[in-house]
């Protein structure tokens, strides 16, 4: 009760000031929403925790290699108004072993407080750990982010989510200071829809992806072959307008990989573009889309094969929804966010198990 009363302060608050219809259903809680969180909690409490050592091999001279998992001490999460959010982070820093210091997006900060309150603090509490190994920062404003940054001996390793153009600052910032961080900056899924595609499982396909706007992995960007162009077309934006989405068409006067999940007041948009084999298609989601995501729609196993093969991004469907791309959906364990750094290190949806450091120790045998 106390979490639903503090969350309808921020929902009156929200609309007060105006908030976008998207910022607002992020924002919201109720039972419902409540119960999904719970019910993740419980699956993240069962999944089995990643050994802290083990042997790697016997080394000359009568030694042994053990790898040991370290965690990182204290991690820094700075995310979208979503309180939901504080929950996945909070409770995936102490799966991992880390303390951690979180921070929200003002519109969301009398529902964080109280979760931190009321349900965290209390939970860390009963469980024999210190209720303070999970923090939050109860200061409005961009302020407040950037110090977050800045920290790298207090706050080695910050998870960034939000909105691209500040979160690619924040992480610009992080590495003038030294802070590594995992930035969640871009999204925007891609589905190619290929010759060989079957008319009804791809019009599925288009709906599947658009169940929720203002998310990442939501399709943005919609290439559709040329031997399809004409015939296809019309029933495709009829399809949209069905769903209450407006479809942005060639000439386009905007960067094809624009993410209308970011545009507050177009968000129900999505851009339509001819692409000429799965090739062609592949190279339009690695150059003009951020990497997050892209799929195919066809029947034709080589033309799958093709284009999964040459799209670089961190993730690629097939006859499927790139929604999939979530770290509970697809690993069955809540997610920090989804990195899509092409670098080595965690990439795609990131959980407790990436926040960890490997740590190599020789013994005697």
């Amino acid at each position: 009760p106390a979490v639903l009363a503090a969350n309808e302060q921020d929902m009156r608050a929200a609309a007060d000031q105006g908030l976008p219809t998207g910022v607002r259903d992020r924002l919201r809680l109720d039972e419902q929403r409540l119960a999904a969180i719970a019910a993740q909690l419980k699956i993240l409490a069962d999944v089995e925790p990643e050994p802290a050592s083990r042997t790697i091999r016997d080394l000359p001279g009568g030694l042994v290699l053990t790898e040991r998992r370290r965690p990182v001490g204290v991690i820094g999460a700075n995310f979208e108004a979503r309180p939901n959010v504080v929950v996945d982070i909070a409770s995936q820093f102490i799966k991992s072993r880390n303390a951690g210091v979180l921070r929200t997006g003002s519109a969301a900060l009398r529902s964080a407080i109280t979760l931190a309150d009321e349900v965290i603090a209390p939970a860390l509490t009963a469980a024999g750990l210190d209720p303070a190994a999970i923090q939050l920062v109860r200061v409005p404003g961009q302020a407040a982010a950037y110090a977050l940054v800045r920290e790298p001996k207090l706050i080695p390793l910050v998870i960034l989510r939000g909105s691209g153009d500040s979160t690619r600052a924040l992480a610009a910032e992080g590495a003038a200071h030294g802070v590594r961080t995992l930035a969640h900056a871009d999204g925007g899924g891609v589905l190619y829809i290929h010759s060989s595609a079957e008319r009804s499982s791809a019009f599925a396909l288009i709906a599947d992806s658009l169940d929720r706007l203002g998310v990442c992995n939501r399709l943005n960007l919609l290439l559709l072959d040329r031997e399809l162009w004409d015939a296809w077309l019309p029933g495709i934006t009829a399809r949209l307008g069905a769903l209450g989405i407006a479809a942005s068409l060639p000439p386009h006067d905007h960067p094809l990989g624009y993410e209308w999940a970011l545009d507050s007041a177009r968000e129900a948009t999505v851009t339509i573009a001819p692409a000429g084999g799965p090739a062609e298609a592949a190279a339009i989601a690695n150059d003009e889309t951020s990497g997050l995501a892209a799929g195919i729609a066809a029947t034709d196993a080589e033309a799958a094969a093709a284009f999964l093969g040459g799209y670089a991004g961190t993730g690629a469907f097939w006859n499927a929804t790139t929604r999939l791309l979530d770290g509970f959906k697809l690993l069955q364990v809540p997610e920090t966010g989804i990195n899509i750094d092409a670098v080595p290190g965690p990439r795609g949806p990131v959980t407790f198990r990436d926040l960890s450091l490997r740590q190599f120790v020789v013994t005697p045998r």
